[in-house]
């Protein structure tokens, strides 16, 4: 058995301003933004939501501007797997997630757990 569950939206930018671009967002939403030193991060610009809210980050890309969502598991080969099944493909393993592809053509990421009441909250499903 595995958890999972929807982790958050992330607000993918082309060629913005990540700056403007969080200043923006943050505004806009209503959630101050979350700084970050670590050079790791240097792509994502974090907004502050709370412990069992969903993620919000906005993220510098190279292709054209979307929100796509982020799906939150505990065992991410077997949400994979699952997913697998109902028809989304598998495009690549980025760090520690995964990028997906659904049937509609829309790109989701299977990542780590984010929220505070995962382990509670999430659905279970059978391996």
């Amino acid at each position: 058995m595995h958890k999972s569950q929807l982790a958050g939206f992330i607000i993918d930018c082309q060629n913005a301003d990540m700056d403007k671009a969080a200043e923006f967002w943050s505004e806009a939403l209503g959630f101050p933004r979350q700084h970050t030193k670590d050079p790791a991060e240097a792509n994502y610009e974090l907004l502050r939501t709370g412990p069992n809210d969903l993620h919000i980050e906005l993220q510098d890309v190279d292709h054209p501007s979307r929100v796509h969502i982020d799906i939150e598991t505990d065992n991410i080969d077997a949400e994979v797997a699952r997913l697998k099944k109902l028809g989304a493909r598998r495009i690549k393993a980025i760090k520690g997630w995964v990028v997906m592809e659904a049937p509609t053509g829309h790109r989701f990421c299977v990542v780590r757990p984010q929220r505070a009441r995962f382990q509670e909250e999430a659905n279970q499903w059978p391996d």
